[in-house]
């Protein structure tokens, strides 16, 4: 059944001249065969007339309106030119209301109905004031003349009952394919704004992926920046190291070497766990948490292996924070300490200190460094993407040269303290001063 709509969806003009050359056969039959009141100049117009109101049916659904038009004008003609009955070929004026109602606004389609129904009635006025069987009451002798000008023995044959009759039902029929038509325009546009929603929904999803995407490779960027960055530095630096001390301390260049085959194992395991976002569902594995505040440890003893001395202060009651806020502060808190090491200059010193507030959590990252005069190849996106963590979370960050000199990052990022603060301070246990570690 599928196949036979797309061949009739394939071939419509063949499908409507169907209709059109049944109609124009027919036609032509009935019109010929027409009574002897029919005047000259009806004999010499019904034939074309005839073709004029058919053969457009084979055009309708490309030019609905010049079609209509064209088989009205027709119509008309013949209402002028002579004794006019009916004739097959008028039921095509039903498939052209039909077509422009089915593919044309209703600022078309309401006045070609009142127009076909306008032809309609004056078609049945003509037919029952010269029907031919009234002139049978007639005297025989009259019967001709009377054919030939009915109007001149008077009206009183005309039977309006059944006249009005006939144009309800004519009118009823006519109103019935404007209907049809017209729902069918209903449900061809209907069918039309369900495909371009679903058209547009879909740019929609493709956008947001698009977007999202990008936000992931953006964020696996600045995860890489900072992973490789830092633990590049260093590497760098305890090659720098080992160097120096490869022919007068054999174990400092055992240690520093060590310490590279540590720190490029721990950049190995953070690039595989960032990157395995990229692989697919079947091909994930378990990779370790992300590095937050208990990771801090760690990575300052990282740090001072380098040779940067650092020192962490902790105030007030820390709390349980989000994994992402706990990430943010991690990079934070790395990305500052390796522009320390790389732009502080030599005997740099470097302090990180946390303070804890009931809505906000405030990280500071001084050193006593060069500070902004010191040297860049103006490559680096740490402050961006230090920035753009922080925006997140709806904190600021603000960094630059430090009153009493070196280099300051400070960034607030606003989270509201659990109600929980004692269990929170039980499970943390810090002390109440704020403590300091010293390498």
């Amino acid at each position: 059944m599928s196949r036979l709509y797309a061949w009739i969806q394939r071939h419509p003009k063949l499908i409507d001249g169907l209709p059109a050359a049944f109609l124009l056969f027919f036609g032509v039959v009935s019109a010929l065969s027409a009574g002897d009141g029919a005047t000259p100049l009806n004999r010499a117009l019904v034939v074309p007339l005839t073709v004029a109101i058919a053969v457009p049916l084979v055009f309708r659904r490309r030019w609905p309106l010049a079609v209509f038009a064209v088989a009205s004008s027709a119509a008309f003609l013949g209402f002028f030119g002579g004794k006019v009955a009916f004739n097959i070929v008028d039921a095509a004026f039903l498939i052209y209301l039909y077509t422009v109602a089915a593919y044309r606004p209703r600022r078309w389609s309401i006045p070609a109905m009142l127009l076909t129904l306008a032809g309609a009635l004056i078609q049945l006025q003509i037919i029952h004031a010269y029907d031919d069987n009234n002139c049978d009451t007639v005297a025989e002798g009259y019967r001709s003349a009377c054919r030939a000008n009915p109007a001149a023995f008077g009206d009183n044959h005309v039977d309006w009952g059944t006249f009005v009759i006939v144009a309800i039902l004519v009118g009823g029929l006519i109103g019935l394919f404007w209907v049809m038509g017209d729902s069918m325009r209903y449900r061809r546009e209907y069918y039309v704004r369900l495909e371009d929603r679903a058209q547009r929904l879909e740019r929609e999803r493709d956008a947001q992926a698009q977007i999202a995407a990008a936000a992931e490779r953006a964020r696996i960027a600045r995860e890489l920046h900072d992973v490789v960055a830092h633990n590049v530095s260093v590497m760098v630096v305890q090659a720098d190291g080992a160097t120096y001390a490869l022919d007068q301390d054999p174990e400092a260049t055992r240690k520093a070497l060590l310490a590279i085959s540590q720190t490029g194992r721990t950049a190995l395991t953070e690039m595989r766990r960032m990157l395995g976002v990229l692989r697919s569902a079947d091909d994930a594995g378990n990779y370790a948490p992300q590095p937050g505040i208990e990771q801090l440890g760690d990575l300052l003893e990282q740090v001072r292996s380098t040779g940067l001395p650092v020192t962490l202060t902790v105030e007030g009651v820390p709390w349980e924070m989000p994994t992402g806020l706990a990430l943010a502060v991690y990079r934070i808190v790395q990305e500052s300490l390796t522009n320390t090491r790389k732009h502080g200059g030599p005997e740099v010193r470097a302090s990180v200190g946390l303070v804890y507030t009931d809505d906000c959590l405030l990280l500071r990252i001084v050193d006593n460094g060069r500070g902004a005069a010191a040297p860049t190849d103006g490559m680096g996106h740490g402050l961006v993407g230090m920035r753009e963590r922080v925006s997140v979370f709806g904190g600021t960050l603000v960094s630059g040269p430090h009153i009493s000199g070196g280099y300051a990052v400070e960034a607030i990022l606003p989270y509201p303290a659990p109600e929980s603060a004692s269990e929170s301070a039980d499970r943390f246990a810090p002390p109440a001063e704020p403590q300091e570690s010293t390498p």
